[in-house]
């Protein structure tokens, strides 16, 4: 059985590689179209294209670190490899097709599981009696 195409609010994905910024900003939510338009970081623009631009050539380029994430994920990004700050380090993630349209901050989370230990001398009432006795 084929494998369904990926398509975003009706668009393969040639059609939305060949849209501009303006367009693709038409096709997301209200928030994310403000964001796209006001808030794309040059700096972080130019490490992208630098990026393809490398893998066009062959080479296999190290992830884009980035602390922004509240950027939204274009189709330009696609394929590439983000490392990701979750506040105390980076987790590099891979941008597949289906992020589109939504912000970097999505997909790591800055707060990690709470797992449970068993509880130490004194942190019940009935531990207290545990003590070592020589």
């Amino acid at each position: 059985m084929a494998r369904k195409e990926f398509s975003f609010r009706g668009k393969s994905l040639d059609e939305l590689h060949a849209m501009n910024r303006e367009d693709f900003a038409k096709l997301l939510n209200t928030r994310g179209k403000r964001s796209l338009l006001r808030n794309m970081n040059k700096a972080l623009d130019k490490k992208i294209d630098k990026v393809i631009a490398m893998k066009k050539q062959g080479k296999l380029p190290k992830p884009i670190r980035t602390h922004l994430r509240t950027t939204v994920v274009v189709p330009k990004m696609i394929g590439l490899q983000f490392a990701i700050h979750r506040g105390k380090e980076f987790e590099i993630r891979d941008i597949e097709p289906e992020m589109l349209g939504h912000y970097l901050g999505e997909f790591i989370l800055t707060r990690k599981r709470l797992k449970h230990g068993k509880a130490g001398i004194g942190a019940t009432k009935s531990s207290t009696a545990i003590t070592a006795r020589g």
